[in-house]
C-alpha cells in the first residue's frame, strides 16, 4: 500500500459521496483520483484498468460539463433519468462482446493479469461512467456488479486498499440508488402534476 493509493482512495470516496448528493464537485475529486489510479494500475500490469482511468479523466470533464449544462433554476445539476429495459439489454450485450474481444487480445498478446475479468470490469465501467454523466438512475445497479468483480481483481494484484474502496463503493452504491430513485420519483410526480394542471 502506497501513500498515493491512500490519496486516490480518499478522492474516490469523496467522488462517490458527492455524486450521491448530485454535487458538481464530484467531478473534481474524480479527476484527481483517476489520475493517480492510472499510474498505479499501469505499475501492477492491469493494462485495461489503467486505460479505464485515462477514460475516467476525460469523463470527469465531460460529466462536469453535462451536469452544469443540464442545471435548472430549481436544481443545480441535470435531473435524474431512467432507461427502458431494451436499452439495458443492448448495454449488457455490448459489454459482454467487448469483454470477449479485448480479453482474447490481451490474453494472447500481452502479459496482462486476469485479462477477461480486467476487460469485463473495464468495459462495464466505461458504460456505467457514461450513465453517471448522463444521470441515468440504473448506473448504481451496474456499479454493484462491476465493483464486486473489481474486488476480486484488486485482491489478486495485492491492491488491498483499493479492494476495500470497492467494498465501500458497494455500500454507497445502494445508498446512491435510493437517493437518486427518490429524486427521480419526485421529478416524475412533479411532471405528472404539471401535466394534469
Amino acid at each position: 500500500m502506497s501513500p498515493w493509493e491512500v490519496v486516490a482512495v480518499a478522492l474516490g470516496i469523496a467522488y462517490l459521496v458527492l455524486a450521491m448528493r448530485q454535487s458538481n464537485w464530484c467531478w473534481y475529486a474524480a479527476f484527481g483520483s483517476t489520475a493517480i489510479f492510472s499510474w498505479l494500475f499501469w505499475d501492477v500490469s492491469l493494462v485495461m484498468e489503467s486505460a479505464l482511468n485515462v477514460y475516467y479523466l476525460i469523463m470527469a470533464i465531460y460529466g462536469w460539463w453535462v451536469w452544469r449544462s443540464g442545471a435548472t433554476e430549481q436544481q443545480a445539476t441535470r435531473p435524474v433519468v431512467s432507461w427502458r429495459w431494451p436499452r439495458h439489454l443492448v448495454v449488457v450485450l455490448l459489454v459482454l462482446m467487448l469483454t470477449a474481444v479485448s480479453g482474447y487480445l490481451l490474453d494472447n498478446n500481452t502479459q496482462a493479469a486476469m485479462p477477461y475479468l480486467d476487460s469485463f470490469t473495464t468495459w462495464g465501467s466505461v458504460i456505467t461512467t457514461y450513465m453517471v454523466a448522463r444521470k441515468v438512475l440504473e448506473n448504481w445497479l451496474y456499479w454493484q456488479v462491476f465493483n464486486s468483480c473489481a474486488i476480486v481483481l484488486y485482491i489478486d494484484r495485492e491492491l488491498y486498499l483499493t479492494a476495500l474502496l470497492m467494498s465501500v463503493y458497494l455500500v454507497l452504491a445502494v445508498l446512491g440508488w435510493l437517493m437518486w430513485r427518490r429524486d427521480y420519483q419526485q421529478s416524475q410526480h412533479h411532471a405528472g402534476a404539471v401535466a394534469a394542471a
